[in-house]
């Protein structure tokens, strides 16, 4: 495996030379990408304890896992795509294969827009973006201008609403191939219709979490959760998962054109350093969406205002406060 710089996105992810890896895992010693035909290749490491490499030998839809200290192998926290569910082996894909036709959208604004809350899976008979898409001429007679969809991201369960997801950068398998949330986004966008994704950043699920096995920073019992441990964010090696969240929220925006972001449960993102995560991310997020308007509307329970707060304030940027959000039937 050829060294490369470490920095980047995390991983795995097609290029020129090959596919990179990169994985934060200060926790292992050595690490090995595993593929689907046995074979193993080394990543190097750097003093923060980041794994990168460059392999020319995967290829676009070849799976893999990481094995750590030549013992058990675990999927990519990164994962791209999770074809057989959370304890699946991670796949290799290409995320420029895609070919968008909605270089003409401007993106969406707050003001004035009807939201409807979608969860794929309960949307349609068949539970796929590819027949909600089949949906949206409805959706659109019906007054909605932005889709909120529920959490999509990788969880355990044929029926799951979202909120125990484990692989927070891939799109379920259950909704579809790896490049049906992109099919998704660009039919609404072709009809005038904006589509956010809820996020959360306090928690993960339950099942097939495996963030614990590459570093005992991910995560903290410093801070009291209703849904397992807090994400760390401002303890003692909380460098990494930072990273893990900001890259996370640019994903969705740079790589799948969403319009922005629902933020689930901010009152439970535990942050005491001097840059909120809220304010970091709303950051990024704006600069990786270019010239097109982006939303996000931060969920709190006990409406602290300060998550709309400018950032120049020290607030979280947030377009709006939400309490509850409304699913209209």
């Amino acid at each position: 495996m050829e060294t490369i710089q470490h920095s980047g996105s995390l991983g795995a992810r097609v290029g020129e030379k090959g596919v990179s890896f990169r994985v934060w895992a200060p926790k292992a010693h050595q690490i090995e990408v595993v593929f689907d035909n046995g074979k193993a290749e080394p990543l190097d490491r750097d003093s923060t304890g980041y794994y990168y490499g460059i392999s020319a030998h995967a290829r676009v839809e070849t799976t893999y896992r990481y094995r750590l200290d030549g013992q058990q192998a675990f999927p990519d926290p990164c994962s791209r795509f999770q074809p057989q569910g959370p304890h699946g082996p991670s796949q290799i894909v290409d995320s420029s294969s895609y070919t968008w036709s909605d270089q003409t959208w401007p993106g969406v604004q707050m003001a004035g827009q009807v939201i409807y809350e979608l969860h794929v899976g309960a949307f349609t008979k068949e539970g796929t973006f590819d027949a909600a898409i089949e949906q949206l001429d409805f959706l659109k007679r019906f007054g909605i201008t932005l889709l909120e969809l529920m959490p999509i991201a990788e969880c355990s369960g044929r029926w799951n609403w979202g909120y125990d997801g484990v692989f927070l950068f891939a799109p379920s398998h259950r909704y579809g191939d790896h490049e049906a949330f992109k099919r998704f986004v660009d039919a609404a966008h072709q009809k005038s219709l904006g589509v956010i994704v809820n996020v959360f950043y306090d928690h993960v699920g339950p099942d097939g979490n495996y963030l614990p096995a590459y570093s005992d920073d991910y995560l903290t019992d410093r801070y009291p959760s209703e849904w397992g441990r807090a994400i760390n964010l401002d303890g003692p090696g909380s460098d990494g998962m930072r990273e893990f969240v900001v890259q996370n929220a640019c994903y969705w925006i740079e790589e799948f054109h969403v319009d922005g972001l629902k933020v689930d449960a901010t009152q439970s993102i535990h942050d005491a350093s001097d840059h909120h995560i809220l304010a970091e991310l709303s950051t990024h997020a704006r600069r990786v969406a270019g010239p097109r308007s982006i939303v996000t509307i931060a969920e709190n329970e006990s409406q602290d205002i300060r998550a709309v707060w400018p950032l120049e304030q020290g607030g979280g940027g947030a377009s709006m406060p939400c309490g509850a959000t409304i699913s209209l039937t």
